[in-house]
């Protein structure tokens, strides 16, 4: 191994020991009461070496974010069967979305919930993995559509928004433990997820009008609490 190729590694793996300090620690005290100084200690470097990877607590939210996203792409991506039932592939992607809300928690807070990270809130739809998952939610439910499985006058943006508010819900319910005990998070969202299908199938009266402002990457992509969109 050359000598930029092992330093290269090591920088990665500071890296991730960084980002991993910070999720940990955001879902225990949350935004405001995460430090540098905080990560620093859990990571066991000095402040000021943390500052040489990352300029701010901001930029390493950022990141965090940003992987966060990468790692929800690649399992609704996974959980898609190419040329299988294409309306067993809206349900498996919106399923992989909950999924996820169970095995990223802290990811899912920071990416969907939370908003006291600024720069996550400012510069939402300019997360490319966002919005690589949204458009691959979006062509599912469209081929859905295509194939007759869902009406042909239903809007896959009006859909992707209906599918996504739905499983929030339950999501963070799950995350937030707000049940009552012996009660089933899953079998909620799955409840939750069926019906709405159930009633995109039906042909649901819809009245949600799906934004399409021309700096979107994806055509109405779903915006944090607290965010308004320009109009165009």
């Amino acid at each position: 191994m050359g000598t930029k190729e092992r330093q290269d590694r090591e920088r990665q793996a500071v890296t991730d020991s960084i980002l991993d300090a910070a999720r940990e620690l955001f879902l225990v005290e949350g935004y405001t009461n995460v430090s540098i100084r905080k990560i620093a200690e859990r990571v066991e470097y000095s402040p000021a070496a943390i500052y040489s990877y990352y300029a701010s607590k901001d930029d390493i939210f950022l990141a965090l974010a940003n992987e966060g996203f990468h790692r929800l792409d690649a399992s609704v991506t996974a959980a898609m069967v190419p040329d299988g039932d294409p309306l067993e592939n809206v349900r498996a992607c919106w399923w992989a979305f909950y999924e996820f809300s169970k095995d990223q928690p802290e990811y899912f807070l920071l990416m969907f919930v939370d908003r006291t990270v600024p720069r996550i809130t400012q510069e939402w739809e300019g997360f490319e993995f966002l919005q690589e998952m949204l458009a691959h939610a979006v062509a599912a439910i469209q081929r859905a559509i295509d194939a007759g499985a869902l009406p042909s006058s239903l809007s896959p943006n009006v859909a992707m928004h209906m599918l996504w508010a739905g499983l929030i819900g339950p999501a963070v319910v799950g995350i937030r433990h707000r049940l009552a005990s012996g009660e089933d998070y899953d079998a909620l969202a799955r409840d939750v997820l069926n019906a709405t299908i159930a009633g995109l199938q039906a042909g649901v009266n819809t009245t949600f009008v799906s934004c399409k402002c021309a700096d979107e990457g994806v055509a109405g992509a779903p915006v944090p609490v607290g965010v308004r969109r320009h109009e165009s």
